[in-house]
């Protein structure tokens, strides 16, 4: 399987994690994974993100969090979190004042977030 893009996954649960990485390899993306701290971690050896995917734990910092992000890496950005309501377009419009490209509600399905990766990436629904 060709890969496609190489994605940054910053997520402070293991199990959460471990999933991601698996649906986004068996997607053909090559990934990295680890909690926030990775974000300090992952320097300018490594090749830039084509895409983080970074979870929303906290609503508060959740606008701080991103523009630590945005500020490391000039990649579109998905966030995913258990804080996030599905449906009437809430995600929608929290996306839109955080400045990312999409929310994702936990839980969702591997079908979501392959196609959530796919729009962000190239630019396709």
């Amino acid at each position: 399987m060709e890969t496609k893009s190489y994605i940054l996954v910053l997520e402070g649960d293991d199990l959460i994690r471990q999933l991601l990485e698996r649906w986004l390899g068996e997607g053909g993306y090559t990934v990295a994974a680890g909690d926030v701290e990775r974000l300090r971690q992952h320097g300018a050896s490594e090749s830039p993100p084509s895409l983080v995917i970074v979870d929303l734990a906290n609503p508060r910092s959740a606008a701080a969090l991103i523009r630590s992000v945005q500020a490391a890496h000039a990649a579109p950005i998905i966030g995913v979190s258990g804080r996030f309501r599905r449906g009437l377009g809430k995600s929608r419009e929290a996306a839109r004042r955080l400045g990312v490209s999409k929310l994702l509600p936990k839980p969702f399905t591997r079908e979501e977030l392959l196609g959530a990766v796919r729009e962000a990436i190239e630019g396709t629904g």
